[in-house]
């Protein structure tokens, strides 16, 4: 059936499809625990190739087969989002280009495809006026913008930016009909004309208008009450309460390709402050920890990040590996700067959290002078700290606080670092209680596996990421066993499951557990009016179970 499908699919397209073993095992991969083959790889060229492979899919799933289609751009997904045993269409080869880009005012716009690597994107909003979009994430190098996107993807800079919700304008999608649209801000009597056109288009106007408006209370209630959330579908971000718009792309962004497949979006640009300095401290007693944040919260930081001893450990342990990559006299400067790291892991002087706090400004004597009043608020807690007072002499923590997985992932022979519980977020306020009581769960747990924590300490969002072999049992039971618990905890202080990771294979199973099965039903309504036949990245977001997590994790290398 492949060779048949293969044959019927690349008679349609300009791009390639392929089923070699190598591509195949290439795609079966991104950065969670889990291992799903597919069946076919499709390199689109562009949106007509995404629409007839659309038509394609739609058509044999209306004749009984059993197929479907998911989009992949970087496959740097920490939740299993674009694993598929089906068809996977991959767009970093051919749909990578920035289409536009305008600059005026306070910021911009870019257009761009999914499959332009994040690096690439920014370096031409640099290059055209000093533009970002400040919701990239933690893997910025190695991340592209579809990924962004559909995870509605957030970072170091959240915290005075928000997420990429917060920049998106417009999309064009292919539906599951395989017709072509493009999703955008439309008024009330804009609406009214969508509504009449007698397309899947207008059918998914009339109905998600009359399941928002019909249930408008209960969806706001239903929003988690954190600062970023990317659990479940943001059915709350689609009308706006400044003016009553209606936005179907908001919708789309962090929806994981299960609603309609990106061929492009508009996005929102700012132009970043100029200069920076970190407070930098060294905790040794988590206990203030919520107090510090308190205190330093107020003086408004751009980010305020963190990571634990055990990340700071392997960052030395493995700082040849992180450093190589970096050219010659990048990594000697670098590397000369780990030394005072270097010697307090030799001499056990470890604190048990970094934090980073940075300032970001119109000048460096008002970023230095922000730097300086956090750290004079925090000067009777008896901690230390330093001030980097540019980039260059911060970036060591930045590199560290970004490439914590990453060195796990690539480094720690024997043991795999599986992100199960890698992303909650609970209010700030919660620290004193819920830390304590995090703890205690995780030490239950400590004979099965070590763990690191890094994140947003800003906006409370933990990345926890243990270390496990998971060719054992009773690792592979921790990991089924662990979550509920931490999930609910998070659930009892009024958290999220994920804040920017978003839900995939990994996190699915757990929203009846955040949401109810009210807004679930909200949820499932949503899927059917954009995907009836179930064809696009089928059991994410819905109907993802527990057996798909124990059936599809991989064994540790």
């Amino acid at each position: 059936m492949n060779k048949e499908l293969e044959t019927e699919i690349q008679k349609m397209i300009q791009g390639e499809v392929t089923d070699t073993p190598e591509e195949l095992a290439k795609y079966s991969r991104d950065t969670s625990l889990f291992v799903r083959t597919p069946s076919l790889v499709v390199y689109p060229k562009d949106v007509q190739d995404i629409s007839a492979l659309v038509k394609i899919v739609s058509e044999r799933k209306k004749s009984g087969e059993n197929i479907s289609v998911t989009a992949r751009s970087a496959g740097t997904d920490m939740s299993g989002g674009p694993l598929t045993t089906s068809i996977v269409a991959v767009c970093t080869k051919y749909m990578n280009r920035v289409l536009e880009i305008t600059s005026g005012g306070e910021g911009g716009y870019a257009v761009t495809e999914p499959g332009v690597f994040y690096r690439d994107f920014e370096k031409e909003t640099l290059a055209k006026d000093n533009l970002i979009l400040p919701s990239y994430p933690a893997s910025r190098e190695i991340c592209a913008m579809g990924g962004i996107v559909n995870n509605d993807s957030g970072g170091e800079r959240t915290l005075e930016y928000g997420k990429t919700e917060d920049y998106i304008e417009e999309v064009e999608v292919v539906l599951s009909d395989g017709s072509i649209t493009t999703f955008k801000s439309l008024t009330p009597d804009e609406l009214a004309e969508k509504q009449k056109l007698e397309t899947l288009e207008g059918e998914i106007y009339r109905k998600m208008a009359k399941l928002l408006e019909n249930n408008r209370e209960t969806i706001e209630n239903a929003k988690p009450k954190v600062s970023k959330n990317s659990a479940g579908y943001a059915l709350w971000n689609v009308i706006s309460k400044k003016d009553d718009s209606f936005n179907l792309a908001r919708l789309i962004c962090g929806s994981q390709g299960t609603l309609a497949l990106m061929s492009k979006a508009k996005l929102r640009l700012v132009h970043p402050k100029e200069h920076r300095a970190m407070l930098v401290v060294f905790l040794s007693d988590i206990t203030i920890l919520p107090e510090i944040v308190r205190r330093v919260l107020p003086l408004n930081p751009e980010s305020f990040e963190s990571y634990d001893d055990n990340t700071f450990k392997l960052a030395v342990k493995f700082l040849p590996q992180m450093l190589e990559q970096m050219g010659f006299v990048k990594a000697a400067r670098l590397g000369i700067s780990f030394l005072p790291e270097v010697e307090m892991v030799a001499t056990g002087g470890v604190p048990k959290l970094i934090l980073m706090a940075e300032f970001a400004e119109d000048s460096i004597e008002e970023a230095d002078r922000k730097a300086t009043a956090a750290r004079e608020a925090l000067k009777d807690m008896d901690v230390r700290m330093k001030i980097e007072k540019n980039e260059k002499e911060s970036e060591k923590y930045w590199i560290v606080r970004r490439e914590s997985f990453s060195l796990l992932r690539k480094n720690v022979h024997g043991l795999f670092a599986a992100p199960f519980i890698d992303d909650f977020v609970v209010p700030p306020d919660s620290y004193p209680q819920f830390l304590p009581e995090l703890n205690t769960l995780l030490d239950e747990y400590k004979e099965n596996f070590i763990y690191t924590i890094a994140g947003h300490i800003g906006n409370g969002n933990f990345h926890i990421i243990p270390l496990i072999d998971l060719n054992k049992p009773e690792a592979r039971k921790v990991i089924l066993d662990l979550a509920p618990k931490v999930y609910a905890l998070v659930i009892k202080y009024g958290g999220t499951t994920t804040g920017e990771h978003n839900d995939g294979i990994i996190r699915t199973p757990y929203l009846p557990m955040l949401f109810g099965d009210k807004v679930i039903a909200f949820f499932e309504e949503t899927k059917n009016i954009f995907d009836p036949l179930n064809i696009f990245n089928p059991g994410k977001k819905v109907h993802g179970t527990f057996v798909d997590i124990e059936r599809d994790m991989m064994k540790s290398s």
